[in-house]
């Protein structure tokens, strides 16, 4: 059974709680005193409620990990980043300044990733139908410019000042001391991020960083790479702050203040790199792609596939867009019963915030997994 896809710009959507399922575009409504036919009903009734449980979730840890993996880091950060002014204070060496500086941007960070992760998990409603997923994007990419802002740009400014005007320091004592404490609860943190990530890197069959850059939740990718930096630019800190006790000489303080500036730097571009992305819009993986297409596949009433596209429209929510061909060459009115069923189902899926499905054109090409 064929007949052209859906019009441009059709689009189904999850409705808002305790309204009804609107139809998607083309597709008639059943009336209360209509049902469909006996073949129809028999197939929805055999069809497993959660046939693609689990496909559409990018992460399948879920919100409340991640939840948890933000506000560690902000109490982390907020800890260290009052030790760190305080050495700044006392020691007066400009690379504890950088990492106070570091932590205060970290920690400001981590509100606006809070704010992405409450304001992106709001429910759809009629002015945004697929809800307000893409939002935690853009908080996050403030917070990704406020690193690069505020953490970079005050470290490499203090450097330079430094190396123009150099300043004695001392208590170098309590420098240590502070890195120390900050470098433990930096690794608190960020073994968090690394755990959540492991899982879910598990989960998707790929490696570490490669979860890391590519997962749809930007709250675990900005507290993984933060941490990650902070945990490095402790290093650099303590090795510049070392050097200039036993140099006397403030170049090596001023130029591990340069080289933090120039890691938070780099890591922001990363995350703003990635955030941007997202808001544009950005497909879902070949993998999960593939998943879709044998879900679709294994449905009795699809015969093939011929299109199928889906993107990401937030942290762990995707939209899918298909054309498929049915069995039995079903009449107009039970065709339009079976794509609806169809749909219902996907929309049913956690992580699935929409789907629209048409019918396939009988020259189309048919998709096939990549594994056969």
């Amino acid at each position: 059974m064929t007949r052209p896809p859906e019009p441009p710009g059709a689009t189904a959507a999850t409705p808002p709680p305790g309204h009804p399922a609107t139809p998607p575009l083309g597709h008639p409504a059943t009336p209360p005193s209509e049902h469909p036919s006996p073949s129809v009903a028999a197939a929805d009734a055999a069809a497993p409620p959660d046939a693609w449980d689990g496909l559409a979730g990018d992460d399948d840890a879920g919100g409340g990990e991640s939840l948890l993996t933000v506000v560690l880091a902000l109490v982390a950060n907020v800890l260290i980043a009052v030790a760190k002014s305080v050495a700044a204070v006392v020691t007066g060496a400009a690379s504890m300044l950088a990492e106070a500086a570091h932590s205060w941007a970290d920690a400001g960070n981590e509100v606006l990733l809070l704010i992405a992760h409450r304001r992106g998990e709001r429910a759809a409603d009629a002015t945004h139908p697929l809800g307000h997923g893409r939002e935690v994007y853009v908080w996050a990419m403030f917070a990704a410019i406020g690193l690069f802002g505020v953490g970079a740009g005050v470290s490499v400014t203090h450097g330079i000042q430094e190396l123009v005007h150099p300043e004695p320091a001392g208590s170098f004592t309590v420098a240590y001391v502070v890195l120390g404490i900050a470098f433990v609860l930096e690794g608190v943190s960020f073994a968090q991020a690394w755990r959540q990530s492991r899982a879910d890197a598990r989960r998707r069959h790929r490696g570490l960083l490669a979860q890391v850059l590519r997962t749809s939740d930007p709250t675990v990718r900005a507290v993984f790479f933060e941490d990650a930096a902070a945990l490095v630019g402790i290093l650099i800190a303590a090795a510049g702050i070392a050097a200039h006790q036993v140099t006397g000489s403030p170049v090596p303080d001023a130029v591990g203040s340069i080289l933090v500036g120039v890691l938070l730097g780099v890591v922001a571009v990363v995350l703003i790199v990635r955030n941007l992305r997202f808001i544009v819009g950005e497909a879902v993986d070949p993998a999960l792609r593939d998943a879709a297409l044998r879900r679709l596949l294994d449905m009795p009433e699809v015969v093939r596939v011929t299109s199928l596209r889906i993107e990401f429209v937030g942290a762990r929510r995707v939209f899918l867009v298909g054309a498929v061909d049915l069995a039995g060459n079903p009449a107009e009115d039970d065709a339009a019963h079976v794509l609806a069923r169809v749909e219902r189902r996907t929309r049913a899926i956690p992580g699935v915030v929409g789907a629209v499905l048409s019918l396939s054109e009988p020259q189309e090409p048919s998709l096939v997994p990549a594994d056969g």
